[in-house]
């Protein structure tokens, strides 16, 4: 079975990822964040067509306790944050975490 791609975030966040192709996508404009970001993320962590939720790090703020706890232990879908400084590093734990072993491990 195939899974999508998803993005959540300001509709110029996501209007490029439209753009590439990306289909499942929640537009939530930077004033309404607190009210609905929840909600677009736990109905993308719930749908079983999504495989990977792409995010801006800056939103996981925006996030209640509860649902940001969800997004970041999430392993399918898995959780991606571009942006806010994350670097290679956290790049790299979200990759492990998504497939199960450190690709850039020398050993």
């Amino acid at each position: 079975m195939s899974q999508e791609i998803a993005v959540i975030g300001s509709p110029e966040f996501t209007t490029g990822f439209r753009l590439a192709g990306v289909r499942k996508f929640a537009d939530v404009p930077a004033d309404e964040k607190d009210e609905q970001l929840d909600e677009a993320v736990e109905e993308m962590l719930n749908d079983d067509d999504v495989g990977i939720v792409v995010m801006h790090d800056d939103d996981l703020s925006h996030l209640s306790r509860g649902v940001r706890q969800d997004a970041e232990t999430s392993v399918e879908p898995v959780m991606v944050t571009l942006g806010g400084g994350t670097g290679s590093g956290g790049l790299r734990e979200q990759i492990k975490r998504a497939i199960g072993i450190d690709l850039m491990d020398e050993d």
